[in-house]
């Protein structure tokens, strides 16, 4: 449709005619400054914060920088479309709402309001298994719209086997197994503050209202939640996994299995032979290994590596529908959007999400059409220019 997401300029200028403006920016770059001055410390620097000195969350905006693209004109863009299909189910955008854990740090609705947001857009969100809010809730506030699972791999069996059965009973469709983050990286800003949502019990949601945690617990997690944190900790956390136990997952989800946080292609093969169906290229946005390659450098051999055997996703450092563009122009079937949208959820809640996403969205469908595009499959390298 044309200009289907870019409209949302349209409805910004005319409200403008009776002196509203936006209530929140509509630059993407100023998201973070403005939930800044709403955010505590410690909530600030957990979202915000990268490993040790943050090299690679400046490497991965960098990244971007160095990609330029080269529009082209006379090319009959006035209508545009920005499907894309993943994993065999065709999305509007090529945008999900990346799974982002503690969102109730941020703002009291935390992931529900998330869930509200996205299918009012009909954009995926990705639930993180360090949710503020159980499964079963954000499945009732995300209603009909469209929603994969993040995995933290428990180090229990039967908690896994558990979990994953509570998120296909809620409808979610797709797992993601995050594999970077078995541990915490060194995180100097939460750690001057001592900050850790999870050992407050923030974060904890999933597992302590899962019946195969709860009864391994001598008192219930509302009863006693110092026991209840002791135990979540060795449950999921210390342990790194290994690509023979990736058969487990299959047994115990009959939906497709993306993997999240590949950065070498050897590993992105290594995923396509266990018969994964796709993969996330990303480091985590910049949080778990510092001095890490930026993601969007190892994207192109990535994607042309295994790109016709799994579907390949991206994330980290995506801050604009630009970014998105160059992504997908890289060979990504799709991006998973993390801190604007969390940004926003700091500013507005529901409304904010929605206004950040809608934003990243219509700058999308502008610079594709303007840059001489129609739809995400006339992207390509040569979309490109590298400086």
């Amino acid at each position: 449709m044309a200009g289907q997401y870019g409209a949302y300029q349209n409805e910004i200028y005319l409200q403008g005619l009776g002196e509203q403006v936006p209530p929140f920016t509509t630059d993407p770059t100023r998201l973070e400054a403005a939930a800044r001055e709403k955010l505590d410390d410690g909530p600030y620097g957990y979202v915000a914060g990268g490993a040790g000195s943050g090299a690679t969350v400046r490497a991965n905006r960098e990244a971007f920088d160095r990609w330029r693209i080269v529009p082209r004109m006379l090319t009959d863009a006035t209508q545009r479309d920005l499907a894309t299909t993943v994993l065999g189910t065709e999305l509007p955008s090529p945008v999900l709402l990346a799974p982002v854990g503690v969102q109730s740090i941020v703002h009291p609705d935390g992931e529900l309001a998330t869930a509200r947001a996205a299918a009012a857009m009909g954009v995926p969100m990705v639930l993180s298994t360090a949710s503020s809010n159980t499964i079963e809730d954000v499945a009732e506030a995300n209603g009909d719209g469209t929603r994969w699972y993040q995995l933290y791999w428990p180090n229990d069996n039967e908690v896994t086997i558990s979990i994953l059965a509570r998120a296909k009973a809620a409808g979610f469709s797709t797992l993601v197994l995050t594999l970077d983050t078995w541990t915490l990286a060194w995180r100097p800003t939460d750690l001057d503050q001592a900050y850790l949502p999870f050992i407050r019990g923030i974060g904890t949601a999933i597992p302590f209202a899962d019946p195969a945690f709860r009864a391994k617990l001598a008192k219930s997690p509302e009863e006693d939640p110092t026991a209840a944190i002791l135990q979540w900790i060795p449950t999921f956390t210390g342990t790194d996994h290994h690509w023979d136990q990736l058969p487990f997952l299959r047994e115990h989800w009959d939906g497709p299995i993306v993997l999240k946080g590949i950065q070498h292609v050897d590993d992105a093969r290594r995923a396509a032979d266990a018969g994964m169906d796709g993969i996330v290229v990303s480091n985590h946005g910049g949080r778990q290994v510092d001095g890490a390659v930026a993601a969007l450098d190892v994207l192109p051999e990535i994607a042309a590596a295994v790109g016709d055997r799994v579907d390949v996703l991206f994330d980290s450092g995506v801050r604009t529908g630009a970014d998105v563009l160059k992504a997908v122009a890289l060979g990504a079937k799709a991006v998973l959007l993390g801190r604007p949208y969390v940004y926003g959820l700091a500013l507005g809640g529901e409304d904010g999400v929605r206004h950040a996403v809608r934003g990243i969205l219509a700058d999308l469908d502008l610079t594709l059409g303007l840059s001489g595009n129609r739809t995400l499959a006339d992207l390509s390298s040569d979309t490109l220019r590298r400086t």
